[in-house]
């Protein structure tokens, strides 16, 4: 099948482009600002389409096949009696394809209580639109989960708890990859931290890609998300193998502080949004070349940022390849440890700095490694290359810019 989303790139995403904000200029000031592909897009205006298609852009459209939101978990379960099969296929039949159109829209945050029903869907969808990949999201760890039985409904997850959640989603939907949203500056970090830890193992357990939706807006109107808290939440999700990043929002969606404002206009997000997304595209090739078998927490004993998190602190990491993998001064690193998707001899780590995930103290951190002495070591990051101080006793350096990442490959 053509499905039109290059999946062997990094790609950036983002939520809605509103109608006050569809002029050929803010077509061409979304692509310049590093975005692949919007969610929510109407497939009736076909002006915009036309404009997404001659910027090489793609969308996600939602006005083809039945809505579905889980909410506060009053539907759950009804999803089979609300939205019958006849008309996902009525949907299918008068759907006008266009090139730019790459995903269709099934729903967001369900109950696992429609998981079944969903497996169903998911797959009659994906027979019915061979250029489409089937687009559906799931709720973040911080939704209700069941406090008394199984067959409680009044709940968000419809399971007693995340892991469950996840798992019986990987059991009944057959999707590649899993998408969900984690807001952290409206949350807080163990539960972020859980979070990757908890689907970013799933995708691995089931050969499914790990998509990412963070926040580039926020919900006090006082309070903007700065261009570091932007890269602490990008770099931190490649750490655990995010290959598809979705930006909440570049228009208005929900909360406040969008990429554009009510009248189309820029807002001081658009150029953090813009130099963060560049760096991610400079790291795609060289990022995509590996898989993520593995990720590691070190030096973040003390900081409270792991507490009730299902997975501890460590002091160094140890691959085989890369021994004694910690930042110089202790500071909390996250370490991705993954493996060449063409050639699983290949090794590679993605360190992403987690010291100051509030932006209080940016500053770069230097990390050592040691590996072989017959083992080429190549460092690559937002800016391109970077240079690896490679001492005399074996000792390898790189630095990691503030709150940024940097994949450290292994030949």
């Amino acid at each position: 099948m053509n499905r039109r989303m290059d999946k062997t790139r990094l790609n950036i995403g983002t939520y809605y482009l509103r109608a006050y904000a569809r002029t050929e200029q803010h077509v061409r000031d979304l692509r310049d600002c590093g975005i692949d592909f919007v969610v929510s897009m109407d497939s009736a205006d076909r002006a915009t389409l036309d404009l997404f298609e001659k910027y090489g852009v793609g969308c996600v459209v939602n006005d083809v096949l039945p809505g579905w939101w889980g909410g506060n978990g009053e539907k759950s379960g009804s999803l089979d009696k609300v939205n019958t099969m006849d008309k996902y296929e009525a949907g299918a039949a008068s759907f006008k394809d266009h090139p730019a159109i790459w995903g269709v829209d099934i729903g967001d945050e369900p109950s696992a209580l429609d998981f079944p029903y969903y497996g169903r869907v998911y797959s009659k969808v994906n027979a019915m639109f061979p250029n489409q990949f089937v687009y559906l999201n799931l709720y973040p760890n911080y939704a209700s989960v069941s406090q008394n039985d199984a067959d409680e409904t009044i709940c968000q997850l419809g399971t007693k708890t995340y892991e469950e959640h996840i798992e019986r989603y990987c059991r009944e939907v057959p999707s590649d990859y899993i998408s969900y949203d984690f807001y952290v500056y409206q949350c807080n970090l163990p539960k972020m931290y859980d979070n990757f830890r908890i689907v970013a193992d799933a995708c691995r357990k089931t050969g499914r890609a790990f998509w990412y939706i963070p926040q580039v807006n926020s919900y006090n109107p006082a309070v903007w998300v700065s261009e570091n808290e932007l890269r602490f939440q990008a770099y931190t999700a490649m750490a655990f193998g995010a290959e598809v990043i979705t930006w909440a929002c570049y228009t208005a969606g929900w909360w406040n502080n969008q990429v554009l404002d009510d009248k189309g206009e820029k807002t001081e997000q658009y150029e953090k949004l813009k130099a963060v997304n560049a760096e991610l595209h400079t790291l795609s090739e060289s990022y995509m070349k590996y898989r993520s078998t593995a990720t590691h927490l070190v030096g973040f004993g003390g900081t409270g940022w792991l507490n009730g998190v299902g997975q501890a602190s460590e002091d160094e990491v140890n691959t085989g390849v890369f021994r004694g993998v910690k930042a110089v001064d202790g500071q909390a690193l996250a370490v991705g440890e993954m493996t060449g998707r063409a050639d699983p001899s290949a090794k590679a780590l993605f360190l992403a700095a987690a010291d100051d995930p509030y932006d209080q103290h940016p500053a770069e951190r230097a990390v050592t490694f040691t590996v072989d002495p017959d083992v080429t070591v190549e460092a690559f990051g937002g800016k391109g290359r970077v240079p690896v101080d490679r001492g005399a006793d074996g000792v390898c350096t790189v630095m990691l810019p503030p709150s940024g990442g940097v994949l450290v490959t292994a030949v």
